[in-house]
């Protein structure tokens, strides 16, 4: 009796489709937690006297909110391309989250560096002065910094929210799966022929297989079939038959 065809989803697709849910939740928690409070700064301005201010994630970590939507689209991306494309897009999803794993990392590690601190809250002290600026918070570029309070859960949640997703881009790269058959219905019925002939070649005993060959109008037990649709028996109609000897 004939194989009825397999048509559970490899393990490799499965593997595919939670690599690419781990790139997005990846890309979600950062774009989330970057937007968070990171640090709290005490300054102490000869002018204005002291005061505090805080910078955010996306103050400290400028690329931490690019590379979340950078996740995000590879996530989406890992659904709708083909194997070679899923496995590029992994390749960079997984490389872009660890490269920018590192300020988060460094931060909890490390601290805060005060010149940077220094650096982002004077930047925009100029601007503000003369109309307004883009930073409320902005100080004088005389001020000095006193202190600095690192709040370390939100850089821990972008640390792992990085993790996730360069996880996820491994698994995509390492196991791309299989080209849906709503993708592969599009290839040319010379391609398609070929391919069925290769796996008959190559798993004759498939059901699958087996299946697939008889809906391509081929005899799985002579793959290589007639040569052209009108010699079928032994030339085009109206021809001349073979002579027996």
């Amino acid at each position: 009796m004939t194989d009825a065809p397999d048509t559970r989803r490899p393990r490799s697709s499965r593997l595919s489709g939670l690599g690419a849910l781990l790139m997005a939740l990846g890309g979600l928690v950062v774009a989330g937690t970057s937007r968070a409070t990171w640090m709290t700064v005490q300054y102490f301005d000869d002018r204005a006297g002291a005061g505090s201010t805080v910078l955010t994630g996306s103050d400290w970590s400028t690329e931490a909110t690019a590379v979340a939507l950078l996740l995000i689209a590879a996530a989406v991306a890992a659904v709708a391309l083909r194997r070679l494309g899923r496995r590029i897009v992994g390749v960079i999803a997984a490389v872009a989250a660890a490269a920018a794993a590192f300020v988060p990392a460094r931060l909890l590690v490390s601290g805060a560096d005060y010149g940077r601190v220094h650096a982002l809250l004077t930047a925009g002290y100029d601007d503000m002065q003369a109309a307004s600026g883009s930073r409320s918070d902005a100080i004088a570029s005389w001020a000095e910094i006193t202190g600095v309070t690192v709040d370390p859960l939100y850089p821990s949640l972008v640390l792992l929210g990085f993790a996730l997703a360069a996880i996820g881009g491994a698994l995509v790269a390492l196991r791309p799966g299989g080209d849906a058959a709503t993708m592969n219905k599009y290839e040319k019925e010379s391609v398609r022929r070929a391919k069925i002939e290769d796996d008959l070649a190559s798993s004759p005993d498939s059901g699958r297989v087996m299946w697939d060959a008889i809906d391509a109008d081929l005899d799985p037990t002579d793959p290589a079939g007639p040569a052209d649709p009108t010699d079928r028996h032994g030339g085009a109609a109206g021809g001349t038959q073979p002579r027996n000897i």
